[in-house]
């Protein structure tokens, strides 16, 4: 014997498992594509995010160690300056001091010579020289009295200028030194020059006095780009520097570079204001963006671990949104076989119900006649008179097990059980709207809601009140066009009745179709309907203790109104 399945439940057959495995590869997609989406969405900003702090935080690290770094060769550039002012200053003060008479004698410029190098110090040497370039005094370690210089550049120089600074050189002295050199006008006209040599230590010792670390370096170099003081990397002096440092106007340049070394570094110089030579920090860019490094790789880490936080709650929320999808889908497609399956067994239970009500009527004659056949039989004497009561037995049998029949088709177009439980009615609509909600985006038909969230909950069935508003609000999808408006609508009417109605914008109906709407079989809808679902809706409704009302007109629309009991009639005979 087969086994009776229960309703809707059906074993899955091959057909079935083929319909199926699209669909689990539709939420696949699904689910790809939101993570995909959800992803870009939050990754691109969260990166773009990243990067943009990311160059704000380097281009405000590199000013903040720039700026330091700039202001020590700015203070160094003038010390520098100050410095060989200083020195230029006090051969003038010597030249304004003294005639040239008295520093012609030996002892005089031993003297302020000797006064030089206990005051400033670092003076080499200190010599007079008249107006045809003849050295005519000198103190110092060399021999250098009668020394011509009226053919040498930095004399010819001191005639137009008034002063002279030499670019650092060698000469027979063989350690590195300057020249200083000022002329002092007589009132005749003539003139004389005093000059003066002298080491360039104070130049390292301004150099160091910056502070600079080991990888780091500074140095000077004139405007043929010869080193003026040593460099670390770059030279030595009075060589060519090997860094190549563009010539620049005033003021304090800073260079990102890569040196010959294979360094990147930043490049810091500044250009002497009276004299032609630059001071030059070099500073490695690992030095400067210390911090910087510090800072991206944290940024990195905190990105990385933004991002798969984020993935995983994508991930996460996916899958909860995919699931409740499929499970809305799921509880959808039950809910429509489950309506398909109720309208089946209503139509049969209507059919079963005419059939057994037609065959009753004849059945009933055949008994009536078989009975007075028997009554005849007997009371009269036929000579066959068993056989014949035989004959009316077995005909008697058979009406009954036709009655049995006809009973067992009247008692299943009867079955249609009812569960009632305190429902809110509001959700219960909304509820069986979510069933249709790919319908309305198909059509593009807009709902409306206009729930009187105040209303009591109500006794009543939950899964008839669902058929009732799926077959009203099927037929509303059925009657607007694309664009079209649906309303739901609930209120409380009085102490035992609540009401919801349902709209459309559709075609509406004639007053002679409304008159028909109820009846079953009668439909519109020519290719398609069955003509039931109204009729099972007011079959229901009418069952549930309530009633329908519809109101419509053509071109406009039509507006279904249920009225629903708040409490069964038994419920309400305990309470009273």
């Amino acid at each position: 014997m087969n086994e009776i399945q229960p309703a809707g439940a059906k074993p899955e057959n091959a057909s079935e498992k083929s319909i199926r495995r699209p669909l689990r590869q539709r939420y696949l997609r699904l689910r790809r594509n939101m993570i995909i989406i959800m992803v870009i969405v939050t990754a691109i900003p969260l990166t773009l995010m990243t990067v943009i702090n990311a160059l704000q935080s380097q281009s405000k690290i590199k000013t903040e160690r720039i700026e330091p770094m700039r202001a020590i060769v700015n203070k160094a550039t003038h010390s520098f300056e100050l410095f060989l002012e200083e020195r230029i200053s006090a051969i003038r003060f010597i030249g304004s001091s003294y005639s040239f008479e008295q520093l012609a004698g030996a002892h005089t410029l031993n003297h302020v010579y000797q006064t030089l190098r206990e005051t400033f110090g670092g003076y080499v040497d200190l010599g007079l020289i008249n107006s045809q370039g003849i050295q005519v005094s000198y103190a110092g370690p060399y021999d250098l009295i009668g020394k011509n210089y009226a053919n040498q550049h930095w004399f010819q120089e001191v005639q137009v200028r008034g002063t002279y600074i030499s670019d650092v050189f060698m000469g027979y002295r063989g350690f590195p030194h300057i020249a200083l050199a000022a002329q002092h006008l007589k009132p005749d006209g003539t003139y004389w020059v005093l000059r003066a040599t002298m080491d360039t230590k104070k130049f390292d010792n301004l150099i160091a006095a910056m502070g600079l670390n080991p990888v780091s370096d500074a140095f000077i170099i004139n405007k043929a780009g010869v080193l003026q003081t040593e460099s670390q990397f770059y030279g030595k002096v009075l060589e060519k520097c090997r860094l190549r440092v563009p010539r620049a106007g005033a003021g304090t340049h800073v260079t990102e570079k890569t040196d010959p070394r294979g360094r990147e570094i930043f490049q810091i110089s500044s250009k002497f204001l009276k004299h032609d030579f630059t001071l030059v920090m070099v500073i490695p860019r690992t030095i400067i963006l210390k911090s910087w490094q510090a800072l991206k790789q944290e940024m990195i880490y905190l990105f990385l671990f933004s991002l798969i936080g984020i993935t995983l709650v994508i991930f996460w929320v996916t899958n909860q949104l995919v699931k409740r999808v499929q499970d809305a889908d799921e509880r959808r497609e039950a809910a429509f076989r489950n309506l398909e399956y109720t309208q089946k067994l209503s139509s049969i239970g209507r059919l079963a119900a005419g059939v057994a009500h037609e065959i009753n009527n004849p059945l009933s004659i055949i008994n009536e006649k078989s009975g007075l056949l028997q009554d005849l039989v007997e009371h009269d004497r036929y000579h066959d008179k068993e056989k014949l009561l035989k004959l009316t037995a077995s005909i008697n049998q058979s009406v009954n097990r036709c009655k049995s029949i006809t009973q067992r088709l009247l008692g299943f177009a009867r079955q249609i059980g009812v569960h009632y439980e305190m429902l809110n009615v509001n959700e219960v609509l909304q509820e069986t709207l979510g069933f249709l909600r790919k319908e309305a985006i198909a059509k593009n038909v807009k709902t409306r809601f206009e729930l009187d969230e105040s209303i009591p909950k109500i006794s009543s069935d939950r899964g008839q009140l669902q058929q009732v508003f799926l077959n009203i609000i099927n037929n509303a999808f059925a009657a607007v066009e694309q664009g079209g408006e649906i309303t739901l609508k609930s209120w409380d009417v009085d102490a035992d009745f609540i009401a919801v109605s349902i709209s459309d914008n559709g075609t509406g109906m004639t007053r002679e179709t409304m008159k028909q709407i109820f009846e079953p079989f009668f439909t519109t809808k020519k290719q398609y309907g069955t003509g039931l679902g109204l009729s099972i809706t007011y079959g229901v409704v009418k069952k549930l203790g309530g009633d329908i009302q519809v109101k419509s007109k053509p071109g406009e629309g039509s507006t279904f109104t249920i009225l629903l009991p708040k409490k069964q009639a038994g419920e309400q005979n305990e309470q009273s």
